[in-house]
């Protein structure tokens, strides 16, 4: 097993049954309007994977730091394996935290781990599927993210936030693929299109992803995360048109601390030569850096990291928490160019 599969092999012990109905999220006022009368404040995070103590440690140091907070999105591996009974433990978890009323879910690998197990305690991965549809597991994201496809548009104080995600897990079409991203013509079409409307409008729009694009942030020349997309280039070729869009990605775990936590990835072809911003989101649970191997190598003590993303009338300014050690790592301010 890689790295991942043995972080999914990990949650077999997260897996008790959580009776929790999906949380009520606690109304908070957001800051500026919409409309460029002021600072909308959100934050981001991803890969919790079961990590509650973390993710509850998180939610309290953001509604402690940031209390207007405008939103919240959470770049994928919202569970360790996608049963049911974890999303149901996530949400659970939230109801016990101050948390902004507007949260973007967007879909990761570990969502699709529920067939490499017999049952919640049993790793079977020589059997998968083990009787598990490929379509029951997108029902159970769906049921959590209360939405009825991976893709979606939410509004953090006016704004935009788009969410993407894969519309097939590969290893059901493939036996030579297993977390690859797909994305249909649909959600490409989508996607363009709502690029281009906020364009128009002279908006930032902020892009949630699990997986990172090639040769961007943190992680991504490293040969364990160079395919992570079937379509790479075309959807390289959508968001590299417009220098403006925000690109948040999770899935590597890497640390923040690292210099290429934020980019500018230029996409040749575009004609746009600023290129368009990338950002690392850290993770909730457990971190990792390069080996100097072409592999990585977990980061020692506690790990539990995000973001906090500022949006004035000018540029955007994105922060780098250690919600562990209630600290700012760093930060960085990119100019916007309506």
């Amino acid at each position: 097993m890689d790295r991942r599969s043995l972080l999914a092999a990990g949650g077999g012990a997260l897996a008790a049954a959580a009776g929790a109905s999906q949380a009520h999220a606690a109304p908070h006022t957001t800051l500026g309007g919409g409309h460029g009368r002021g600072t909308v404040r959100f934050n981001v995070i991803s890969d919790i994977q079961g990590d509650l103590r973390d993710f509850g440690q998180a939610l309290d140091d953001m509604a402690a730091v940031n209390p207007r907070s405008a939103g919240l999105a959470v770049a994928g591996d919202i569970t360790p394996r996608g049963y049911d009974a974890e999303y149901a433990q996530v949400s659970a978890e939230m109801a016990r935290h101050s948390h902004p009323r507007d949260v973007a879910w967007a879909i990761g690998n570990h969502e699709f781990y529920v067939p490499k197990w017999r049952d919640p305690g049993t790793l079977s991965q020589d059997t998968w599927p083990n009787h598990t549809t490929e379509d029951s597991l997108f029902r159970s994201f769906h049921r959590f993210a209360r939405r009825g496809t991976v893709h979606a548009e939410t509004s953090f104080g006016g704004i935009p936030v788009l969410t993407l995600g894969t519309e097939r897990y590969a290893h059901y079409h493939d036996p030579k693929l297993w977390d690859e991203v797909w994305l249909s013509d649909a959600q490409f079409t989508w996607l363009e299109d709502r690029l281009w409307h906020w364009s128009r409008r002279r908006r930032p729009v902020m892009v949630i992803t699990h997986h990172p694009l090639p040769n961007t942030v943190s992680g991504t020349r490293n040969k364990l995360y160079a395919s992570d997309y079937l379509q790479a280039d075309r959807l390289l070729g959508l968001l590299g048109r417009h220098p403006d869009v925000f690109l948040f990605s999770g899935h590597t775990h890497w640390d923040l601390g690292l210099s290429d936590w934020v980019v500018r990835r230029v996409v040749p072809g575009t004609a746009n030569l600023s290129g368009f911003t990338v950002v690392n989101t850290g993770a909730v649970q457990t971190g990792y850096r390069d080996d100097g191997k072409g592999g990585e190598v977990a980061v020692g003590g506690t790990f539990n990291q995000g973001l906090q993303v500022e949006v004035g009338r000018d540029a955007v300014v994105i922060k780098a928490r250690d919600f562990a050690r209630r600290a700012w790592l760093k930060e960085i301010t990119v100019p916007l160019t309506r």
